[in-house]
């Protein structure tokens, strides 16, 4: 018969809370007392065969009926690991330790001294004390010394999003790259770079190089190259999001970008103020950038840039970002998904939803620089004169320009909201219009013109022609009567 114990006190300390030391202690205290609890050996034969005294056997026998396996183990004090201090000491150190700016252990031990030696007590040891500091909660501690922002960002519960599929969710972020490019008058700086990545294939969906610090054009262009179908061979990320996830600066919260997500659909989501967190993937994937690609590249300059050379432009720097991308960034596995991030975002056979047009996209998204007039040359702009043969039916009107910084040999030309032609600058598109075509626009807008003002005059012609032999109703209406001779007055005087 088995001698079960009994149900164990609210005290006794459950077994998982256990080491395997102290677990393998109390089986092996369990194997010498079976004989005892489970058949009809004596406690003092199980004594004698361990060596034990029977008093001991018995203590255990008695904590494995109150306690279970757990009453077998070894008992720790309550006071482990706690100092031998009075409290109110205990708490005078660590009010100290907590003050701002941080004490020394050292500085912390004379001051306590100080105050044991007032009330009669014995100081306690600068071990001690260095023992107590030490057991300080590091996030009270953190807060206590660096503030409440730095406690959230080491120990505040972080939500992360996580898409479940291609185009669910999009990041976008801005970094200042550690490398030196030519400006336009050929000065050195660093860039920024503006990247949209897919959050669950981890690919590159668009980027923008600029100069300039971050702002909602960046944004718009960036996103304008990550939504349209790309022409580099291999790369295929393309598409509307379901969801944006950006921080909130200036130039993702402007109203062109909450117009334009409106417009397409996209649902804006913004990480917490001040705290720019939960956007990790896109953070590692400038870390990545930072560490493979950049050194490998001429201009490379970690830190303070004073009396660096570069060797690079802009546009050569967005050429090796893009080969990065495409043909490393995207083929190889990535270290959480495993997966190439170009597999992933194929993977299934996926289909992005697309805006109806590029020009649609581009109403959406191009910045307006200026309202520009047609002249009869063409349009003047950024000091470029820029010309398309559908211009002339728009002579002497006023138009909207969008175009994109990175190719401005044409501008792309609204009126009313409406698309109208591609303008090109012949000296920097590297092709010109034909003379021919511009007489064919020319004369065509001429003979709309006449053909107006004829149809204008033939109305005019009609509606006089009309009026000039039409007879008033008034005088049929009115019969004819004998004219009154009117009589003259003779003047008369009083006396008469």
């Amino acid at each position: 018969m088995i001698d079960r114990p009994d149900t164990p006190t609210p005290s006794s300390p459950p077994l998982t809370t256990l080491t395997e030391e102290d677990r393998a202690l109390a089986l092996e205290r369990f194997h010498l007392l079976r004989p005892y609890l489970e058949d009809d050996t004596t406690l003092v034969e199980v004594a004698d065969g361990a060596g034990l005294s029977v008093r001991t056997v018995r203590y255990w026998a008695h904590r494995y009926r109150q306690q279970g396996l757990a009453g077998l183990a070894r008992k720790t004090r309550r006071d482990k690991n706690q100092p031998r201090i009075a409290p109110h000491l205990l708490q005078l150190i660590e009010g100290l330790a907590l003050q701002k700016p941080p004490l020394s252990a050292a500085a912390i031990q004379r001051q306590v001294a100080t105050v044991a030696k007032d009330h009669g007590e014995k100081p306690p040891s600068y071990s001690l004390v260095y023992a107590v500091v030490r057991k300080i909660d590091p996030s009270l501690m953190t807060m206590a010394h660096e503030g409440t922002k730095a406690y959230c960002q080491s120990f505040d519960l972080i939500h992360r999003r996580e898409a479940e599929a291609p185009n669910a969710i999009w990041q976008a972020d801005h970094t200042e790259l550690d490398i030196l490019v030519g400006d336009e008058k050929g000065n050195p700086r660093k860039p920024w770079l503006t990247i949209i990545l897919d959050d669950f294939s981890r690919a590159v969906a668009g980027y923008f190089l600029s100069l300039h610090t971050p702002s909602a054009m960046q944004t718009a262009l960036a996103l304008r190259q990550a939504i349209w179908r790309k022409t580099v061979p291999g790369w295929y990320v393309c598409g509307v999001p379901q969801v944006l996830y950006t921080d909130h600066g200036s130039d993702f919260t402007s109203h062109h970008i909450e117009q334009v997500a409106a417009d397409l659909k996209i649902q804006l989501i913004f990480s917490t103020v001040g705290k720019p967190r939960g956007r990790g993937k896109i953070e590692r994937f400038f870390e990545t950038l930072t560490q493979v690609l950049l050194p490998r590249v001429p201009g490379f300059s970690p830190g303070n840039s004073a009396g660096r050379s570069h060797t690079l432009t802009l546009e050569q720097l967005a050429k090796e970002v893009e080969t990065f991308i495409v043909r490393e960034y995207h083929l190889a596995p990535h270290s959480t998904t495993k997966e190439p991030p170009q597999a992933r975002w194929e993977k299934g056979g996926f289909l992005p939803q697309m805006p109806p047009s590029l020009e649609h996209l581009d109403l959406l998204l191009l910045t307006v620089p200026t309202m520009r007039k047609v002249h009869t040359d063409g349009i003047r702009f950024l000091g470029w004169r820029y010309i398309d043969p559908t211009l002339a039916a728009f002579v002497g009107e006023q138009v909207l320009l969008r175009y994109d910084p990175r190719d401005i040999a044409e501008v792309r030309v609204f009126h009313n909201d409406q698309f109208v032609c591609r303008a090109i600058c012949q000296e920097l598109a590297g092709r010109t219009v034909a003379l021919r075509e511009i007489v064919q626009a020319r004369n065509s807008r001429r003979r709309e013109r006449r053909q107006t003002l004829e149809e204008r005059r033939r109305t005019v012609d009609s509606l006089l022609d009309a009026k000039r032999w039409s007879v008033p109703e008034e005088a049929h209406d009115t019969p004819q009567s004998e004219p009154q001779v009117k009589t003259p007055k003779l003047k008369r005087y009083f006396n008469e």
